[in-house]
């Protein structure tokens, strides 16, 4: 008896069935936060494991990461729009220190009511953006020096004039300014789950993933994000406003930029000149470790929200693990290795999964 061929046992559709599914598991896997997923699953289930009886896993534990994970996961938002857009911003540190000593020294030594002295700090750290924006191309010089150069000429003002105009570098009182109590409800408050209470920059933070997500997914300005990014004289042969675009990116990471200094001065009632010092790398590691391309052209900001979070189970991680912190940075190098790896990968495997 003749054996009946196996194709002709297969449902009706079944080769159809099976390139459907791996069509879709390599869409899954080109994902650009794919990696970071896999990273943070494993950093949690590590110190879980290695850090679970000593608070790690309590409500406690978890505020304590992501609040750390929000203030830079706000700056990574940002900076994954940017590195998208194939520019980087080393600025944006400096701007941190700069934005929260405007509002102190409006406030504290000047008597101001603090909404106008945030105001005013926003629209001077939208002016830093514009101008690193604006350098960037007219002068055709690299993103990384244009905003290395504003990064010390920022910080170098800001010590300069506070030196001048207080004699310190830091500047405390601002629990007594005028407008306080509803700043630090905005930003400052904690919300109650519970019996803990987690910090109002994470609410702050998902709201920035959730805005800078849909900006980009469903919107024509994220296309021509993308595009910008791709290839800047495609893009613009496209009829894609590429000045427009890239400016509007680095003002809108200078803005990320003075609400985390918000945030930090209304928490701490004070300012210092330093403040935010390598805030500028962590960003970016954390962006990189989220599957965004230092090419540009190609990321998430979901990934690099799930960057931040890394970031931040590593570092309070540790803490509760009974490590020394001194090597934090040895994991955090570590982990930017192995992310770059693992997105490369998982890449091009799926890239040939679609041949």
């Amino acid at each position: 008896m003749a054996t009946p061929d196996a194709s002709l046992a297969q449902p009706p559709g079944a080769d159809d069935d099976r390139l459907l599914g791996s069509t879709r598991m390599s869409r899954i896997l080109v994902r650009p936060e794919m990696g970071a997923v896999v990273g943070a699953a494993a950093i949690w289930l590590y110190f879980a494991i290695v850090a679970g009886d000593t608070g790690f896993l309590t409500p406690g534990g978890t505020a304590s990461y992501l609040e750390v994970s929000a203030q830079l996961g706000i700056l990574a938002v940002a900076v994954s729009l940017l590195m998208i857009g194939g520019e980087f911003d080393l600025s944006i540190g400096s701007v941190i220190g700069a934005s929260g000593m405007i509002m102190a020294l409006l406030t504290v030594e000047y008597g101001w009511n603090i909404w106008p002295a945030i105001l005013v700090a926003m629209l001077a750290s939208a002016g830093i953006g514009f101008i690193n924006g604006v350098l960037v191309l007219r002068t055709g010089l690299p993103s990384f020096i244009i905003t290395l150069a504003m990064l010390f000429i920022v910080r170098g003002l800001t010590i300069a004039v506070t030196r001048l105009i207080t004699g310190r570098t830091q500047l405390g009182g601002m629990r007594e300014v005028a407008g306080y109590d509803l700043a630090q409800t905005i930003f400052g408050s904690r919300v109650q789950i519970g019996s803990t209470g987690f910090p109002i920059s994470i609410a702050w933070w998902f709201g920035l993933i959730g805005v800078a997500t849909w900006l980009l997914l469903r919107t024509s300005f994220g296309n021509w994000i993308f595009g910008v990014g791709g290839s800047e004289g495609a893009a613009r042969n496209l009829g894609v406003p590429v000045f427009r675009v890239k400016v509007t990116l680095f003002i809108l990471t200078a803005l990320a930029g003075c609400l985390v200094a918000i945030i930090q001065v209304i928490g701490s009632t004070g300012a210092d000149v330093l403040r935010g010092q390598q805030q500028e790398f962590y960003a970016i590691i954390a962006v990189v470790i989220g599957g965004t391309l230092l090419t540009g052209g190609y990321g998430s900001a979901i990934g690099a929200a799930l960057g931040a979070l890394i970031f931040g189970m590593v570092r309070q991680g540790i803490v509760y693990a009974g490590v020394d912190a001194d090597w934090f940075q040895v994991f955090l190098g570590g982990m930017l290795l192995i992310a770059v790896l693992i997105n490369r990968f998982v890449r091009n495997r799926a890239m040939e999964s679609r041949r």
